[in-house]
């Protein structure tokens, strides 16, 4: 699913949940697409910090460890 999409009908729910509220079957909705959102975001954050590396001040790289 296009993530455009995805926070578009997610800016149309909030919007009729705000003037004439959601019916269950919205809500369900909402909160799938919010879900989606969500985990594609945090898939994202995930790719660029496997993919950050620190830079010491003699000029080595380090790629950045996990926290345990």
């Amino acid at each position: 699913m296009d993530m455009n999409a995805v926070i578009a009908r997610i800016n149309e729910l909030a919007k009729k949940a705000k003037t004439e509220g959601l019916t269950d079957e919205e809500l369900a909705e909402r909160d799938k697409l919010r879900r989606i959102y969500i985990d594609s975001w945090t898939a994202s954050l995930k790719g660029h910090l496997d993919n950050t590396y620190i830079v010491r001040p003699d000029g080595t790289k380090e790629k950045l460890q996990k926290k345990q």
